[in-house]
């Protein structure tokens, strides 16, 4: 291995823990706690050697985003090739989307909330936002119903998605009737 790819893999390793630190961060204390210098602390590395990865907090939120919407689309895909029919492929859908944004509040935020600086529906969307918006569409689309355009349908599902999560998570929707509206969601949206 020369010097050159050596330095590149270790390269990559320090913005692989920048990443993981401030997401581990985020998730423990929230985004507010996410600065440079309390990254810098974590990791061990002085204050430059960040600025040498990233600008400032908004990429490092824009890093965490991409990551957690690789994270979201792999999750997405396995759970809907697991389940049987149309139905069920959008009831396993909105289920592990909901799981998802419960489990990982802060890189929810991240993808959906704060500004990472990443475009969206845009030609310069960055791939893994448009690989998770594709991982929604591959099941919602067969279930969009005549007529309807199967991209205008997926942003349908998914804002309405992002809503309940939204909602829940801020404690304005009633734990108690949390599978009545996902079941209300597939059944009135989906045509299955």
């Amino acid at each position: 291995m020369s010097v050159q790819e050596r330095k590149e893999r270790e390269r990559a390793a320090r913005e692989r823990l920048i990443v993981a630190t401030a997401r581990e961060l985020a998730e423990e204390q929230g985004w507010d706690a996410v600065t440079t210098r309390r990254l810098a602390e974590r990791i061990e590395y002085s204050q430059p050697v960040l600025y040498s990865h990233f600008r400032g907090k908004r990429e490092i939120i824009g890093a965490v985003a991409l990551e957690g919407a690789a994270e979201m689309a792999g999750a997405l895909r396995a759970a809907t090739r697991a389940a049987d029919g149309p139905r069920a492929r959008v009831v396993v859908l909105a289920r592990t989307y909901l799981d998802f944004a419960e489990r990982n509040p802060a890189v929810y935020d991240a993808m959906f909330q704060l500004d990472g600086g990443l475009a969206f529906a845009q030609e310069d969307t960055p791939a893994p936002l448009k690989d998770a918006f594709a991982a929604l569409l591959e099941t919602l689309a067969e279930v969009a119903g005549d007529g309807v355009h199967p991209g205008v349908f997926t942003e349908v599902f998914w804002a309405s998605l992002h809503g309940l999560a939204t909602l829940t998570r801020a404690g304005r929707l009633p734990a108690e009737y949390a599978e009545g509206r996902l079941e209300l969601l597939v059944d009135r949206l989906a045509v299955v």
